[in-house]
C-alpha cells in the first residue's frame, strides 16, 4: 500500500536522481547531449525534457492546477536550452518535494479522474497514479544512465539504500 512516508522517500530520491543524471550529462557537450541515439524521445536530452514535461503535468493533475502543456509528441523539445532545463528541473524537483510533504495516508486512498496526454478521461486511484509518476522517472532515467555509459560517462549510485539523508 502506498502511504505519505513512500511518496516523501521517492520525491528525495528523485531529486538526488536528477542532480546526479545532471552532473553526469553536463560532461557531454550540447551535440552529443542532443544526438538522436535512438531513444524513445530521441536523444538525452529529449528524454529528459519529457521527463520533466510529464512530472509538470502530473504534478498539475493531482493538486488540480490548471495547465496547458504542449503535446506529448513535442515534450522531448519542451526544454531545448540546457541551462534552461537545469533550472526548470531542479525548481520541479524542489515543488515535487514540498508537495510530497502535504500528502496524506487518506489521500493516497482516494480516486482523480484526469485526462490523458492523448485525451482520454480516466479515473484511477490516486495511490497508483503517484507510484506511476516514481516509476515512470525512474524508467525514463534508467535510460539516460544507459545512454551516458555508451558516451563514456561514469555515473553515480542509482540505488535508493544509498540516498542521503539531507539532499541540499
Amino acid at each position: 500500500m502506498m502511504t505519505a512516508k513512500y511518496v516523501i522517500s521517492f520525491a528525495n530520491y528523485n531529486q538526488w536522481q536528477n542532480i546526479n543524471t545532471i552532473e553526469a550529462a553536463d560532461e557531454l557537450n550540447e551535440e552529443q547531449r542532443k544526438q538522436d541515439v535512438g531513444a524513445f524521445f530521441g536523444s538525452i536530452q529529449g528524454t529528459l525534457s519529457h521527463l520533466l514535461w510529464g512530472d509538470s503535468i502530473w504534478l498539475d493533475r493531482l493538486t488540480h492546477t490548471q495547465y496547458k502543456a504542449s503535446p506529448i509528441d513535442q515534450s522531448g523539445s519542451a526544454w531545448s536550452d540546457w541551462e534552461e532545463y537545469k533550472i526548470a528541473r531542479k525548481g520541479m524537483d524542489q515543488k515535487l518535494i514540498r508537495w510530497a510533504e502535504t500528502v496524506t495516508d487518506d489521500w493516497l486512498t482516494e480516486t482523480l479522474t484526469y485526462t490523458t496526454a492523448r485525451g482520454i478521461e480516466v479515473t484511477k486511484p490516486v495511490g497508483l497514479l503517484v507510484a506511476h509518476i516514481f516509476n515512470h522517472q525512474t524508467h525514463h532515467r534508467g535510460q539516460v544512465h544507459c545512454l551516458l555509459t555508451q558516451f563514456g560517462v561514469a555515473t553515480k549510485d542509482t540505488d535508493i539504500l544509498l540516498l542521503p539523508e539531507v539532499i541540499n
